[in-house]
């Protein structure tokens, strides 16, 4: 951690953030993909000892407005390993990702506030690097798979090291698209974590490690092979319980030969494709009614600075 005295900036940073989902099937807490939804956050140094905060959009009636705001918690962590804490914060935040739907809403502000405090410190990324950023990023979330595609962008690989968050980004082919197919039931994540059994059949765990080294491959060079290298035998299934009408449209796109997947601990269905325009449009109708449907372009970058 750095020790020196920081120079804040007089100006307000704005920064971007992607939504994203994890495991991609069979890579559960290492694969991330970023997708374009992006939330919105503008922050302040104040002189004052005060926090000031505004929400809105996703979850504005949900999240804190004090020093517990999870962007704040965030930016005060990336000011202490810069070295120096601010007296006060100004923060106005756009939340467009849903809440509670295993579409990375939680590392969006976790990577927002981080992304924020070194925007906010002159040499800020000289103290900060993106790799620092999905470490103290992991610190925060506990597993590094979501708060990576929102630092990184893209695809990314990520597994803990010595206990620190570590994460590669991994080239996506141009042709492959994303659509979400969102419910009105929220699922914690620390709920759907619980339901998972401590141990697995080694069988079923072999079968997931070909699968997501297949995916990585399948996201670069070989879209044709997205369905197979979608399968999953170590996570979803155990979660039927708690998502049920997700876990019964995987099933039932997947019957069609569709790459779905729950997105991250749920209850979201996330779809790759290739798929035209009209052809997208017929795999949503067949999926019917009880979820929102939206098409995402594959966010090639993280945050953004503004």
């Amino acid at each position: 951690m750095a020790t020196t005295r920081l120079t804040f900036k007089a100006t307000m940073a704005q920064i971007s953030v992607p939504a994203t989902s994890a495991n991609l099937g069979p890579g559960f807490d290492a694969l991330g993909l970023a997708l374009e939804l992006r939330d919105r956050y503008a922050a302040a140094v104040l002189d004052e000892a005060s926090f000031d905060i505004d929400v809105s959009g996703e979850g504005a009636d949900e999240v804190k407005k004090d020093k517990n705001n999870l962007v704040v918690r965030a930016m005060l962590h990336g000011f202490e390993h810069m070295g120096q804490k601010p007296r006060g914060i100004a923060l106005r935040a756009l939340n467009v990702t849903p809440h509670g739907r295993g579409l990375g809403s939680s590392s969006s502000a976790i990577v927002g506030g981080l992304a924020l405090s070194r925007a906010l410190v002159h040499g800020g990324e000289n103290l900060m690097s993106d790799d620092q950023m999905v470490t103290l990023a992991t610190e925060l979330e506990g597993h590094p798979d979501n708060v990576a595609a929102a630092v990184l962008g893209g695809a990314t690989i990520a597994w803990m090291e010595s206990g620190i968050g570590k994460a590669v980004n991994t080239f996506v082919n141009e042709a492959i698209k994303a659509t979400v197919f969102v419910p009105p039931s929220t699922l914690s994540t620390s709920k759907a974590r619980k339901i998972l059994p401590e141990m697995v059949p080694q069988s079923d765990a072999a079968i997931n490690a070909g699968r997501a080294a297949l995916l990585v491959h399948a996201l670069s060079l070989r879209p044709d092979l997205l369905f197979t290298a979608t399968e999953d035998r170590i996570h979803q299934s155990y979660r039927e319980s708690a998502m049920p009408k997700s876990l019964e449209l995987v099933q039932r796109l997947r019957s069609a030969g569709v790459a779905a997947v729950i997105s991250g601990a749920g209850p979201s269905v996330l779809v790759l494709h290739t798929l035209s325009g009209t052809e997208e449009h017929e795999m949503i109708a067949a999926a019917g009614s009880g979820f929102t449907a939206q098409s995402l372009e594959i966010s090639r970058k993280g945050y953004i600075q503004a």
